[in-house]
């Protein structure tokens, strides 16, 4: 257990980065071989003795702002999102159970005939057990994304660190895909985040966990272990602390 830098975590895991590739580049719909990779990185962390939270956003089916804008309203499309999310939750938890792991889905809305409804004590109780606890619907309100339903669950759970997986390797001070000058950062504070406007996460996410003293990392999913790799302490991606 020295080996560990978190023992207990919240995951943050992009829809996208689960989902099959389209022809322009997008994740879409359910990439099973990626899921179970997750999930494999999952169990090795179980097996470590650290506590998993779970969130899965819900852009490979849908995003409410941007699929929704200008066509429907947003309130309406924010809950289709939110929907999203919970299908991914029950996907990616089937194949956690396949895999071995106990696994249970708190959703922020009541769908009792598919998940169980989010209290906090009742998800401290799962994680305790050594269950892998899936955290769907974002927050249960519009206008609010994933992200910020990530770091909100990492507060109440007072989890070690919020780990952000996305499909860029770290925070950049630019898109490096178009800017090749683009600053690749490894440590970065919340005010330095918000204060030059990075696009690491949405901005009410990076100022909840600031007011909470929430330590967020931010690292590529589709490098190597970079999970196993995160929790034990490696410097991957970006850290960003008060």
């Amino acid at each position: 257990m020295s080996e560990l830098k978190y023992k207990r975590i919240l995951l943050k895991v992009s829809g996208e980065a689960l989902g099959e590739k389209t022809a322009q580049g997008d994740g879409f719909g359910l990439d099973f071989q990626k899921i179970a990779e997750v999930a494999s990185a999952i169990k090795e962390c179980v097996d470590m003795g650290v506590q998993v939270g779970l969130v899965i956003g819900g852009g490979n089916f849908w995003r409410g702002v941007k699929n929704g804008s200008g066509k429907m309203q947003r309130t309406h499309a924010d809950s289709m999102g939110m929907l999203a999310t919970v299908m991914n939750a029950i996907a990616v938890a089937d194949v956690l159970e396949q895999h071995g792991m106990d696994a249970r889905v708190l959703t922020a809305v009541e769908i009792n005939k598919f998940a169980e409804y989010f209290t906090r004590d009742l998800a401290n109780r799962y994680l305790n057990e050594g269950k892998v606890v899936l955290f769907a619907a974002g927050t249960g309100n519009p206008y609010f994304s994933t992200d910020t339903g990530a770091v909100l669950r990492g507060v109440e759970i007072e989890a070690d660190a919020v780990l952000m997986a996305k499909n860029v390797d770290a925070i950049y001070s630019a898109d490096p895909k178009k800017d090749p000058n683009a600053i690749r950062y490894s440590h970065l504070t919340y005010a330095k985040v918000l204060e030059d406007g990075l696009k690491a996460t949405d901005v009410t996410a990076m100022a909840l966990a600031m007011d909470n003293d929430m330590p967020m990392v931010c690292f590529g999913l589709a490098e190597e272990n970079s999970i196993i790799r995160v929790v034990r302490g490696e410097a991957i991606g970006t850290t960003v602390t008060n």
